[in-house]
């Protein structure tokens, strides 16, 4: 079963909200991309006591693209927050992440960015519930999808025949059907979606591209 996420790339609240609203009625999960400048060029919104007290019945997957998560994951450890991102290349202490994120039964993802190899996620595949390709340079939305990435999945699929495998970055139908034939599970898309004259249009596309 192939899950799509639509994923948001905002600067403020105000945006974040605006796109939960708008696909919260069809979309079960919402992934949301945060960024203080420290792992990406740009800052994104980044505010965890925004969501204090927010109610929408979306799933929200925080993706923290930002240096030292293990220091700032206890402030995401609110509701509607269901799972974590983290980047292998910036986090230091993992099962401190695990661990916190256990009490709060709150899931673990761990990513790779485009130029590291997917071998670093290896040692990690049975502490995280699910392991991310990003296929895109952190930070920015609408950028095109590094091809090199469709290995990196087959091969992460073969060595973790039962994880989820997300990849993030880039998701086109043609994009999406890559990623499917090579082993994903889960889609994340920002721009195809938000981008797309009916976002639930654009999730049905990415979704048919694989039957």
């Amino acid at each position: 079963m192939v899950e799509v996420i639509p994923a948001i790339n905002a600067e403020t609240w105000e945006e974040v909200e605006r796109k939960i609203r708008l696909v919260e009625p069809f979309s079960e999960w919402v992934h949301i991309d945060v960024a203080d400048g420290t792992f990406t060029p740009n800052s994104l919104w980044h505010n965890p006591l925004d969501l204090v007290g927010f109610k929408t019945k979306c799933k929200v997957e925080i993706h923290l693209m930002e240096d030292r998560p293990e220091e700032r994951v206890e402030a995401w450890l609110v509701e509607p927050v269901k799972r974590i991102v983290v980047h292998y290349e910036v986090t230091h202490d993992l099962p401190f992440i695990v661990a916190e994120c256990r009490k709060d039964n709150v899931e673990v993802g761990l990513s790779v960015a485009p130029h590291t190899s997917w071998t670093h996620l290896k040692p990690f595949v049975d502490e995280v519930h699910m392991l991310q390709i990003l296929a895109v340079p952190p930070g920015h939305a609408g950028q095109q999808f590094d091809h090199h990435n469709i290995s990196k999945i087959k091969h992460l699929r073969a060595f973790a025949p039962k994880h989820k495998i997300e990849v993030d970055g880039g998701i086109t139908p043609a994009i999406a059907k890559e990623c499917i034939a090579a082993g994903a599970d889960t889609l994340a898309a920002a721009h195809y979606i938000f981008e797309h004259p009916s976002p639930k249009m654009a999730m049905k596309e990415l979704i048919h591209t694989h039957n």
